[in-house]
């Protein structure tokens, strides 16, 4: 693994115990530039795995509990008329930020997650005509809770596709338990930061010159158009998400320690890039019941390239 990757990792499992693999899939969102949602039952780790994230690189860190009284402005800030002075200055929200946990992001009005189209793809916030700019790196980290669904409101589709995964914890195994419960876990643990935010960046850089031969794009375009020409589906991946692909690919091929993507890093890494955005048929329900089930099925079908 790269040496500084493998530092920040390592760093993160001082809170979260035995979800190396998930920790892997956030650090490729982060070099590619990306968001992500994290779906799982309450008490597994979710909120914490973002704050140990948050805490493990030198840069701001904002949480907005989601509620439906939340008010758009609460995340993108407002303008406003300065008293002493008379003129109108801008107000930022929570969203000014380099690392923004959006809690239980499902729980508030569709108002208020409207506000964050913007934001989560075009880095920036408009308040008044006026375009202010996210600090760099920016990252958004939403939760959600897929078990009750009373007094939430469904995220629509155009608000996953900006997601560019969607990954889950899970509950650990007894070993991993039997060590929460002889250390401190279950306590607030404060991590000392281990990167920069100038070391995101070159890491990104360092992710942005990962080669990929066409032999590996061929094979995520015919990863995604099994998507789209599947009987199961009635709303395949979208271009969006074929991009998600090819960059998180390369990411995980930098966490990897190379400077080539293979397609193992491809086929590792779709399900979490590409399920969330597939729109399953009634057929396609009775099949496979998630869309998970229904993008392993597509993968174990279209051929591995072997050259």
């Amino acid at each position: 693994m790269n040496e500084k990757i493998e530092l920040l990792v390592t760093n993160i499992e001082k809170s979260i115990i035995g979800k190396r693999d998930v920790i892997i899939k956030l650090m490729a969102v982060l070099l590619s530039g990306g968001h992500v949602l994290i779906e799982d039952v309450p008490g597994v780790g979710k909120t914490r795995l973002v704050t140990a994230l948050s805490e493990s690189v030198s840069g701001s860190c904002s949480r907005i509990q989601f509620t439906p009284d939340l008010m758009p402005s609460d995340i993108t800030g407002f303008t406003m008329i300065n008293p002493k002075t008379g003129e109108s200055e801008f107000r930022p929200g929570a969203a000014m930020c380099n690392f923004l946990l959006a809690d239980e992001i499902n729980r508030a009005s569709p108002k208020a997650q409207s506000a964050l189209l913007e934001i989560m793809e075009e880095l920036q916030i408009s308040a008044d005509g006026v375009t202010h700019r996210l600090p760099v790196p920016f990252m958004a980290l939403a939760t959600q809770n897929p078990v009750e669904t009373y007094g939430t409101y469904h995220l629509p589709e155009a608000q996953m596709d900006r997601f560019m995964m969607k990954i889950s914890i899970g509950y650990p195994d007894p070993h991993e338990e039997m060590q929460l419960l002889s250390g401190n876990f279950g306590k607030a643990v404060k991590l000392d930061p281990v990167m920069t935010l100038e070391d995101i960046i070159d890491l990104r850089r360092q992710a942005d010159a990962v080669r990929m031969n066409d032999s590996v794009k061929s094979y995520i375009v015919s990863i995604v158009t099994a998507t789209r020409e599947s009987e199961y589906t009635l709303l395949g991946a979208s271009p969006r998400g074929s991009i998600a692909l090819y960059y998180a690919a390369r990411s995980l091929a930098l966490i990897n320690g190379r400077d080539f993507a293979v397609p193992e890093d491809v086929k590792s890494i779709a399900k979490d890039v590409l399920a969330h955005r597939l729109m399953l048929s009634p057929k396609g329900k009775s099949t496979f019941g998630s869309s998970e089930a229904a993008m392993a099925d597509i993968l174990a079908k279209v051929p591995v390239p072997t050259e």
